[in-house]
């Protein structure tokens, strides 16, 4: 089975390869009547638009937009969205020497292994580009979501071993920059948080918010951990230390603490929905590197081409988008388990 499907009331299935002619996606289960903000789509694909500094990849692509249905005079209509983004500043002769080899840490191997054939052009299917989709599904559910007061924001809290409560864009630039120069790259971790959630989004018991919300997450390319609340470090903790008390304030029981994130028995509680997300470093590292070609031969491998330090700062918007999408799936859902 091939799952190319996000979400299951606010559904998005997407298509494409990083050097093929576009990549698009078909959402379904967008409510009617929704005005469409196309500059905010814009933006968030320009957070994600790489060429910006010496530390991100410099290819340049417009990534433009192009709806093809599901609008109507600049509203939805309920009917599937379409749209497609072109691809236009592919370089498939960068890959060549990709060809016959497995590059250390990609999907090079396991896509051959499992397909018996793969797209060597900047990984195809396998490429974080093709989650362009997810932002513009995103983009339009935060659109959805702002109507409810409810909001999604991330900050970086880490690079590598550095870590702050949110690093500004010239930290981040000098960081990366230092990677670079070394012909290294360097992982990062995002912290998300969904304010102003409901009560009650969640489907136990195998649809739990922050069961569905990991997925997401680790569905976006080079994640490698997830944890909601405390995390890992409640493991340390006692319980007596780690519970959330419940009080009552202004007709609504909340909780003291928030050491849960904002989630309780797979169901939000209301408090913030806080969570965090690991991610590798960048494989495609400027550096001899051991490996083998697809009849097993010894290969030294040295990788051209344009490619980034760090996730960062650009997956900042797909960490955004999914836990919109996300949200906006479990709203729509709840509205079904009520007459």
């Amino acid at each position: 089975m091939n799952s190319n499907t996000i979400g299951t009331a606010y559904c998005l299935t997407t298509f494409g390869e990083s050097h093929g002619p576009a990549i698009g996606g078909v959402i379904d289960g967008c409510p009617a009547g929704v005005s469409l903000d196309k500059e905010l789509i814009e933006r968030e694909l320009d957070k994600r638009r790489g060429g910006k500094n010496a530390a991100m990849s410099m290819r340049k692509e417009p990534d433009e937009v192009e709806f093809l249905s599901g609008l109507f005079e600049g509203k939805t209509t309920g009917t599937p969205i379409a749209f497609i983004i072109r691809n236009r500043d592919a370089k498939t002769s960068d890959y060549d020497n990709l060809k016959d080899v497995f590059r250390p840490s990609h999907g090079d191997f396991t896509y051959q292994e499992k397909y018996g054939i793969r797209d060597y052009a900047g990984g195809g299917r396998a490429s974080a580009r093709t989650l362009l989709p997810c932002v513009v599904a995103g983009a339009i559910a935060r659109q959805i979501l702002a109507t409810q007061g409810i909001e999604v924001r991330s900050d970086v809290i880490q690079i590598g071993p550095e870590r702050s409560e949110g690093f500004s864009t010239e930290e981040i630039e000098n960081i990366l920059t230092k990677y670079r120069e070394e012909k290294d790259t360097v992982g990062a971790v995002i912290q998300g948080v969904i304010k102003n959630a409901p009560v009650g989004l969640g489907e136990p018991a195998f649809m739990k918010f922050n069961a569905v919300l990991a997925q997401a997450m680790m569905s976006i390319n080079g994640a490698k951990g997830f944890e909601i609340g405390e995390g890992m470090h409640a493991a340390a903790m006692r319980g007596s230390d780690c519970n959330d008390p419940f009080t009552f304030e202004s007709g609504k029981v909340r909780t003291l603490t928030n050491h849960s994130g904002g989630v309780q028995g797979g169901i939000t509680n209301g408090e913030d929905i806080v969570f965090r997300v690991g991610f590798k470093p960048i494989p495609s590292v400027m550096r001899p590197q051991q490996t083998v070609d697809i009849n097993g031969n010894a290969k030294v491998l040295e990788i051209q081409g344009r490619h980034d330090v760090c996730v960062v700062p650009r997956v900042i918007p797909m960490v955004e988008a999914m836990a919109a999408m996300v949200t906006l799936d479990f709203i729509l859902l709840k509205k079904c388990n009520k007459i």
